[in-house]
C-alpha cells in the first residue's frame, strides 16, 4: 500500500490573535501548496482518496491537492494535532486503499513516519513524504521524501 504524507502549507500569521486551531494559509502557502500539488501530478501520484485533518490550514491543503489530482478528500478528526501510529492504524481501518494521501501536522507526522520506517527525518510545510507501507500497516520503506522547493525545479 501506497501512504502519502502531506503536510499542511504555509500558515504563519504574525499578528494572529484567534486560537491557533483557526489559522488558515497564508497566501505564500496556498501558491506553495498549488505549485507542490503540480509536482504531485508531474510524478503521478494517484491516491485514491485524500483524508485530511479538519483544521482550516491542513483541509485547504488537501482541497488543493484534491482540485489538481482530482480525488476526493474527506476530514477525519483522528488526523488533527496529536496524530499517532495507533490513529494511522485506526484510519487505515476506517478508508480501506491501495494508495491514500493523509494531510496533518507536524511533529505528528514526522513521529508516525519514523515509527513505521526507523527513517531520520523532517517534514518541512508543504512537504511530501511516501511510505510503502506492509499488509499489516505497521510498517514500511519511506521511499521519497520531498521539500516544497522541489516543485519549483
Amino acid at each position: 500500500m501506497e501512504l502519502y504524507f502531506l503536510r499542511h502549507g504555509e500558515a504563519d500569521w504574525p499578528n494572529w490573535k484567534k486560537p491557533d486551531d483557526e489559522r488558515p494559509l497564508t497566501k505564500q502557502g496556498k501558491k506553495e501548496m498549488r505549485l507542490v500539488a503540480m509536482f504531485l501530478k508531474r510524478v503521478k501520484a494517484k491516491p485514491d482518496l485524500i483524508v485530511t485533518s479538519p483544521l482550516p490550514r491542513a483541509s485547504q491543503t488537501a482541497e488543493i491537492a484534491a482540485e489538481r489530482l482530482k480525488v476526493k478528500c474527506r476530514e477525519d478528526k483522528l488526523l488533527a494535532p496529536g496524530f499517532r501510529p495507533e490513529d494511522l492504524e485506526r484510519l487505515l481501518k476506517k478508508y480501506p486503499a491501495e494508495s491514500l494521501m493523509i494531510v496533518g501536522h507536524e511533529p505528528d507526522f514526522t513521529g508516525v513516519i519514523s515509527k513505521l520506517t526507523g527513517a531520520s527525518l523532517k517534514l518541512s510545510k508543504a512537504g511530501i513524504a511516501m511510505v510503502e507501507l506492509n499488509r499489516s500497516g505497521r510498517s514500511g520503506r519511506l521511499l521519497w521524501l520531498f521539500p516544497p522547493k522541489i516543485a519549483t525545479k
